[in-house]
């Protein structure tokens, strides 16, 4: 059975993580499914439990000598500093093949650096979390722990209760190609044509 936790400071979720297991949480932004970035077993079940076939999820990290250190480029990461910490993913280029597990053949990530100071904290103890929306294909992203266990029941491992999330948007998402900035998906903060969060 599912372990259910109320927060994300609990030393027995950390492990849990840390031991590979997956499960829900709440992110900056929306209920994330989530495990451990760096455990392609984890990856490969989430990708399997969530029915995701070919799209990649998202990086959180504490920080981007984490992100470095899984195996991105710290010159692309330094470039997307200003975004973070902040709820905007940024998708930057990957085309490291040890990592393909993660990129999914995309060659390219979607990062970010989360400013809830509870997550920050357990990210700087657990290490990069893949995370994707909890919820299936075509259905919404769940908004209660209760309606993330009518998604993945005991398929996972762990829920922590946040909370009713409903209004909370998810991230924004961009790219940066050359000096211009597209717009992939707007969420929680809007970026204008000059690239700068609106507030």
């Amino acid at each position: 059975m599912a372990q259910l936790f109320t927060s994300l400071a609990d030393p027995q979720l950390h492990a849990a993580i840390a031991e590979g297991k997956i499960g829900v949480i709440p992110t900056d932004t929306v209920y994330g499914l989530v495990c451990c970035a760096k455990d392609e077993q984890s990856v490969q079940r989430l990708f399997q439990t969530k029915l995701r076939d070919e799209k990649p999820g998202t990086i959180i990290a504490a920080s981007i000598d984490q992100l470095e250190a899984l195996g991105l480029k710290r010159r692309y990461l330094t470039a997307d500093s200003s975004f973070w910490p902040g709820p905007v993913s940024v998708i930057v280029p990957c085309a490291d093949a040890a990592l393909a597990y993660l990129h999914r053949g995309k060659q390219s990530l979607a990062v970010r650096l989360p400013e809830a100071p509870s997550l920050q904290t357990m990210l700087e103890k657990v290490g990069p979390l893949l995370t994707t929306s909890a919820n299936m294909p075509t259905q919404p992203t769940a908004q209660t722990i209760d309606s993330a266990q009518q998604y993945f029941g005991d398929m996972i491992d762990f829920y922590v209760d946040g909370g009713d999330l409903s209004g909370r948007p998810p991230s924004t998402i961009i790219r940066i190609i050359d000096d211009a900035i597209e717009v992939v998906r707007e969420g929680a903060v809007k970026i204008n044509e000059a690239g700068r969060i609106e507030l």
